[in-house]
């Protein structure tokens, strides 16, 4: 045999050899008990490991992990305003669990107006902190049972709505449970009569319009016809001997081109001048009415507009809806803590966001304060409500926590989803 091939032997044998090698430890282990049995040889050298590789990037990346559901509360609240001459509200509290609750239920009167009747158990008090008053009452709740009660309003001023929210808590009379409003009107509400758009020939435009364009068509008429008549007349004199052989052409006088007499430019001039105008009137008197005057104006780089209302509005920016059902303060404190109680909604398809220094406190003063998130998280049990998107077409009722310097309580709440929403202002009592 060749040396050659010899050589060249050799060297496969011995690179097959050094591929088994470094196979032998990938290979799955059959028995590891028995191996971890077997005493190892002292004199064994350990193989050398071989670098890790770096793990491929998975092919479908990973969702983001989505917001857990809201636990439903053990009891909830409904109201609903009865149509009656006095306001007056029916207010439905029902426990859904299978053990009692004890509760606290508090419903806020509207400025201006004072409990008339409470149903058995309930009393008017003022919060301290608050300048409004509020009805309280506090109840044990059977399991599965829903409990009715009721609040008769007296106030000088029935001819606006009167909206009053409640509200369920704890045992504890911090956190809430669930909370609801109502609007009660002196009169039901009369449908809006919708403005018939008068028919297209009785309208002023087109009346005058219609004016100008028969004007304009009278002229055209009777100069056409005119200048018809004139040319006719002159081929009549022209074949008025009535000769068989042609005449030499005579030179023709120079004709002066008739135009319009005045009195029939002048009024033709007056009827379209009058159009334009009473047109360019008509549709900027549209425009002006169809501007809404109740709308806030807002900087262009907010989403919407801004939204004002008061406690127990539902009031709705681009992506929550926001509820304002109670402020109360810690009373005697130059730094004090004012509890708002909230309802969210996303209204929106997809989950939102939103922040704790996004939510302020207006002061009287003219300052602002943002959420106290730490004792915010506090007032929810440990739960940081704002660390996790809210879920599309989810609510919540949670306490908002501001801590402020001063005897006065806010006077306004900024509540808003994002940086660039105009969000809702809530007017405090």
């Amino acid at each position: 045999m060749p040396a050659s091939t010899r050589h060249h032997r050799a060297l496969a044998v011995f690179v097959h050899c050094l591929g088994i090698l470094a196979a032998v430890p990938a290979l799955p282990t059959a028995a590891p008990d028995a191996a971890a049995a077997q005493p190892r040889p002292a004199a064994a050298i350990a193989p050398t490991p071989a670098p890790a590789m770096p793990s491929a990037p998975p092919a479908v990346p990973t969702p983001t992990r989505a917001a857990p559901p809201i636990a439903k509360p053990p009891v909830t609240v409904r109201v609903a305003p009865e149509n009656t001459p006095a306001p007056r509200y029916r207010i439905l509290v029902r426990n859904d669990g299978n053990a009692p609750v004890d509760t606290t239920v508090r419903q806020e009167l509207p400025p201006g107006s004072s409990a008339a009747a409470i149903t058995a158990g309930g009393r008017a008090t003022r919060a301290a902190g608050q300048s409004a008053s509020e009805v309280t009452w506090r109840l044990k709740l059977p399991a599965r049972s829903t409990t009715t009660l009721g609040t008769t309003l007296t106030t000088a001023a029935l001819d606006r709505p009167l909206t009053a929210p409640a509200c369920a808590y704890a045992s504890d009379g911090r956190r809430p449970y669930d909370c609801a409003t109502a609007t009660w009107n002196a009169a039901p509400a009369r449908p809006v009569e919708q403005r018939s758009e008068p028919p297209v020939w009785r309208q002023t435009p087109v009346l005058l319009g219609g004016v100008a364009a028969v004007a304009l068509f009278a002229v055209g008429v009777t100069w056409t016809w005119r200048r018809r008549r004139r040319r006719v007349a002159a081929a009549r004199a022209d074949d008025g001997l009535g000769t068989v052989y042609p005449r030499p052409a005579a030179p023709r006088p120079a004709q002066r081109r008739r135009t319009p007499s005045t009195w029939l430019i002048v009024p033709v001039t007056a009827l379209v001048l009058a159009g334009t105008v009473g047109t360019a009137a008509w549709t900027a008197t549209r425009q002006v009415a169809d501007i809404d005057t109740d709308s806030q104006p807002t900087s262009g780089a907010w989403l919407g507009k801004g939204v004002y209302g008061a406690v127990g509005e539902p009031l709705r920016e681009s992506a929550f809806e926001f509820t304002v059902y109670r402020v109360a303060c810690e009373p005697g404190r130059a730094a004090r803590q004012c509890q708002a109680t909230v309802g969210v909604r996303n209204v929106t398809p997809e989950q939102q966001s939103w922040h704790g220094r996004l939510q302020r406190a207006y002061l009287p003063d003219g300052n602002f304060v943002s959420t106290d998130e730490q004792a915010t998280r506090a007032a929810n049990q440990g739960r940081d409500v704002f660390a996790q998107p809210m879920a599309a077409g989810s609510r919540m009722v949670l306490p908002l926590v501001f801590t402020v310097d001063g005897r006065d309580p806010p006077k306004q709440l900024e509540l808003r989803s994002g940086v660039f929403s105009a969000g809702v202002r809530v007017d405090v009592p």
